[in-house]
């Protein structure tokens, strides 16, 4: 396929390889904050094939994963409500809250429809004028822009049967409490193409100075993330700590002003919880005042739920990258695709899920398998 396959080219993915092993001269570990990324880089297998000493640790970059439990039990029992319609994008329908997922409440009754954009959310709630419409607005940056605007198309149409459970989480602090972990390993970044897109990177500049670590916007084809691991290392062995631009095509410095615009109408930044971490202060977005009657939270009265992880289940630790799916006993055996324990394994974009498509087991421990 035109421009893709040329990011694919294993010619060239080889000779990234090459000149990787030339310049590296000591052990460095990289974090990548995308779960498209890590995706890439398991099914791929280009962790297995950096040169010895470059380490990948896989970050909170999966937006599904790091949504709060607690907001998945809020999502649900909304949509348990008579006279309610909760919609979401597909990815969100089987992760699991404490006790069930939306996926088994649709099939017991509830209104639960799946939607591609929350422009097709606010359309209902405009032709359904006796219905509560509710869409469940997750994610990071990248599908800020959009849900902000459909709350403005919303309040432009006077609609006030739609609302929005707000659960998006900003990457900047996310990459700061990673950093400031006291037992932190990382030496560098690779950011995320598409929250880069909507941002730009000026936000990253003071993190690569205070914490001198290079970080490079980095797209998400094989050859993207070679050449973006390629830069990063490259800073490393020079004493550099700079934010490098790899995914050119796509990213700017300024990023997409119109979008940040979008967002600074509707949401102010807060404090977020992220599944299985913790609260990490002002990570997130949530309404403005102005648009507080938006507000599902507000509407339906359901902040004060709360909720706990599976005791089995490590998300917190996979997410801030401190162990890798293997490492989790219940991976692959309580924990799988079908019968997921945490987000992880559900969403396309979890390193659990990543691992078990790829075929990586965990290995046979002395006295038996896990």
């Amino acid at each position: 396929m035109k421009y893709l396959d040329e990011y694919r080219d294993p010619v060239l993915a080889r000779a990234l390889l090459a000149e990787l092993a030339e310049v590296t001269t000591r052990p460095w570990t990289l974090m990548e904050v995308c779960g498209g990324q890590t995706h890439t880089i398991v099914r791929q297998g280009i962790d297995e094939l950096l040169p010895g000493g470059i380490r990948m640790i896989h970050g909170p970059g999966c937006p599904v994963c790091v949504t709060p439990l607690e907001v998945l039990d809020q999502a649900m029992a909304i949509a348990q409500r008579p006279g309610t319609i909760l919609t979401s994008f597909g990815d969100m329908l089987r992760v699991p809250g404490s006790h069930t997922d939306l996926l088994s409440l649709r099939a017991r009754g509830a209104d639960v429809r799946v939607v591609y954009s929350p422009m097709d959310a606010v359309d209902l709630a405009r032709r359904s004028p006796d219905m509560q419409v509710v869409f469940l607005a997750v994610g990071f940056e990248t599908t800020a822009p959009a849900n902000a605007m459909a709350v403005l198309h919303a309040a432009a149409l006077g609609l006030t049967n739609f609302t929005v459970l707000v659960s998006h989480v900003l990457v900047p602090p996310a990459m700061t409490a990673v950093l400031r972990a006291a037992d932190c390993q990382v030496q560098g970044f690779l950011a995320a193409g598409h929250v880069c897109a909507v941002m730009g990177w000026t936000e990253y500049e003071p993190l690569a100075v205070t914490y001198q670590v290079p970080i490079v916007v980095t797209g998400f084809e094989p050859l993207d993330l070679l050449e973006g691991i390629l830069m990063a290392v490259r800073q490393l062995e020079q004493g550099r700590h700079e934010v490098e631009n790899q995914y050119v095509r796509a990213v700017r410095r300024q990023g997409n002003e119109a979008a940040q615009e979008a967002i600074r109408r509707v949401f102010r930044v807060t404090d977020r919880a992220w599944r299985g971490i913790g609260t990490i202060p002002a990570s997130g977005l949530t309404l403005t005042d102005q648009f507080g009657a938006f507000d599902a939270l507000r509407r339906f009265g359901v902040g004060h739920l709360t909720a706990r992880e599976h005791p089995d289940c490590v998300a917190g630790d996979i997410l801030t990258g401190t162990k890798v799916p293997t490492d989790c006993v219940a991976y692959g055996t309580s924990c799988t695709p079908r019968t997921p324990l945490g987000a992880p394994m559900v969403s396309t974009e979890g390193t659990c899920a990543a691992y078990y498509s790829a075929g990586r087991r965990a290995v046979p421990s002395e006295g038996g398998t896990r």
